[in-house]
């Protein structure tokens, strides 16, 4: 599907209402200040930013703890907003969404600010599959081709209850750092995108943090835990992640190169 029949089609859609915030801070624990490293003269987070505008499905917002973020994405033609230190980004996302008060949204996405190379047509999706489907949350995976993406405990992986295709939103049954694709069938590479009922983004983030979440650094077991269940579309590709400086030359390398 090309970018302007995805446009037209959420046009089809747009009794509902969507925003995408981005949550962003400075204080990453493997790289530091990595919002503000620049790709062809321009901060990792304002890519994200555009890559979120040319979607299309409605406001932007980078919402941070940070001034020199908002600084950054205001200077260069964004919105942002400041926030409280939170311990996830979710509750970052729902105060930025309150601060806004906006009555008129059905559906926000968390768009990781770290995820530059992520394609618009994968967020429209997204955006669409949940409309579609009146879901509750739902997030992207992608297939995973390297055996070394299994084995990384880096890289989040999700056991779906179908096999995904271009058009099914399938429930997901587990996410999990470890490989554990002998034990599961349809295991797929999970994206850091998340899309929320408004009103189940509020009952989610007034969950106490569970065990398995906080075991697992994996705030989506925290739905899971509490009977909340995530669909799951398939992405075109899982883009890479800026977490490290060698996540950071490889994305600077492959944006440069375009």
């Amino acid at each position: 599907m090309r970018l302007l029949d995805a446009q037209n089609e959420i046009k089809v859609l747009q009794m509902s209402k969507t925003i995408i915030i981005i949550p962003s801070r400075m204080s990453a624990s493997r790289l530091k200040g990595k919002p503000l490293l620049e790709i062809n003269n321009l901060p990792i987070i304002c890519h994200v930013v555009e890559k979120a505008k040319q979607a299309d499905i409605g406001d932007v917002i980078v919402a941070t703890e940070d001034k020199e973020i908002v600084d950054a994405v205001e200077s260069n033609g964004g919105k942002a907003l400041m926030t409280k230190n939170h311990r996830t980004g979710s509750d970052r996302i729902y105060e930025g969404l309150k601060k806004i008060k906006a009555n008129d949204i059905d559906y926000v996405i968390n768009l990781q600010g770290d995820e530059p190379l992520i394609d618009p047509l994968d967020i429209i999706n997204l955006n669409n599959l949940m409309i579609k489907n009146n879901a509750d949350i739902g997030t992207l995976a992608a297939e995973i081709k390297k055996d070394s993406i299994l084995k990384d405990k880096n890289i989040v992986k999700v056991n779906t209850k179908e096999k995904l295709n271009d058009k099914n939103f399938s429930e997901a049954l587990n996410f999990f750092r470890e490989n554990l694709s002998t034990k599961y069938l349809n295991v797929y590479h999970h994206i850091g995108i998340y899309i929320y009922k408004v009103s189940i983004l509020e009952k989610f983030i007034n969950f106490e943090q569970t065990k398995n979440e906080i075991k697992n650094r994996l705030e989506q077991l925290r739905a899971l835990d509490n009977n909340i269940k995530i669909k799951v579309g398939l992405a075109k590709f899982a883009p890479i992640g800026v977490d490290t400086k060698e996540d950071f030359l490889a994305i600077k390398k492959i944006m440069e190169y375009k």
